[in-house]
């Protein structure tokens, strides 16, 4: 399975593992953003986990944890740090609310119309018709 596109340079995937950080690098990302909270679900790697694997392959790191339906400050977050890379992949438990978050950082910004957005996400197999954007 490859990660989902959203747009030039973001991807979008459930939750990954060391195999998958150097599948990313070999794709060219620079940058994992993660959107789990810590504990959310037995068994999970941890953030620091991730991120080792991840500095170990020589990427950038870092977590937005998004708890439910992401607000306007998560999708902030994750808008700062994709404007700081060419080539990202975000990731959640299933993609979901990566990919939530992603969209409404675009609509904030004026980038995408909501109906971009939602196409987008649709293109990359997530239904976000009921989220506000």
């Amino acid at each position: 399975m490859s990660f989902r596109p959203l747009a030039p340079g973001v991807r979008v995937w459930g939750q990954i593992h060391a195999d998958d950080v150097v599948r990313a690098k070999d794709l060219g990302v620079t940058l994992i953003v993660n959107n789990r909270p810590d504990g959310e679900e037995p068994g999970q790697p941890a953030s620091a986990q991730v991120e080792a694997w991840a500095r170990a392959a020589g990427l950038d790191y870092a977590s937005v944890p998004v708890r439910g339906r992401p607000t306007p400050e998560d999708a902030a977050a994750l808008a700062d740090l994709l404007a700081k890379t060419d080539s990202a992949l975000i990731f959640c438990r299933s993609g979901m609310r990566s990919t939530a978050a992603w969209a409404m950082a675009q609509t904030a910004s004026g980038a995408m119309s909501p109906d971009e957005a939602r196409a987008a996400a649709a293109a990359a197999g997530y239904d976000l018709s009921g989220l506000p954007l």
